[in-house]
């Protein structure tokens, strides 16, 4: 059977570095995916959490499981991510990922099968997005990437980003918004997005 994030914290707590490689093994993933949609460079992503995993394994000692293991991750990220671009001075480039998972903001498709029009509209569209997406304030870029990209609830995303719920929604709503009006203005036509519907 699986062990659990909390047994294999514990087990590691107790040092066994064999429970910790499986936290690994099971978090790469999804945190390069977090640190590649903030920072946009593979490299500087890749950097970003070997140092996470590297911080969490230091602090594992002290996380005393008020958290799940994955949130507590996900901020170290997150964190390494903000220094980063303090650090470089950089504006981030977030990447959408193939076919934009921001499925609110595309049409629906009347067919079952894509032309090659549909395609290459569809990859432009992702381009579009990837370049809105800069415009954004950070705490609503990360809103939006936690959210959309990750599907964290608005708890989860409010205990990361230490603020009250209300201000996660209003900065998801504030951030669909401006993404949308960003894309109506760089050409992608009227899209629908959440930011539409009070949060």
């Amino acid at each position: 059977m699986t062990a659990t994030d909390e047994e294999l914290v514990a087990r590691s707590v107790a040092g066994d570095t064999d429970s910790f490689n499986q936290l690994i093994l099971r978090w790469e993933r999804p945190i390069y995916a977090l640190a590649y949609r903030q920072i946009g460079r593979e490299e500087d992503a890749r950097d970003v959490v070997q140092e996470s995993f590297l911080r969490a394994f230091r602090a594992l000692p002290g996380f005393k499981g008020q958290a799940k293991f994955s949130s507590w991750l996900y901020r170290i990220t997150l964190n390494l991510c903000r220094d980063w671009m303090r650090r470089e001075r950089r504006a981030p480039f977030v990447q959408a990922p193939e076919g934009v998972d921001l499925e609110e903001m595309v049409p629906a498709n009347t067919g079952a099968t894509e032309s090659i029009e549909d395609v290459v509209t569809r990859k432009d569209l992702s381009r579009l997005v990837a370049r809105a997406m800069q415009v954004l304030p950070e705490e609503q870029r990360s809103a939006i990437v936690l959210k959309e990209y990750h599907g964290l609830t608005f708890q989860e995303i409010a205990e990361l980003q230490g603020c009250p719920l209300s201000t996660v929604k209003t900065r998801l709503y504030q951030g669909l918004t401006v993404l949308r009006r960003e894309l109506e203005r760089r050409g992608a036509g009227p899209v629908r997005t959440e930011g539409s519907r009070t949060p």
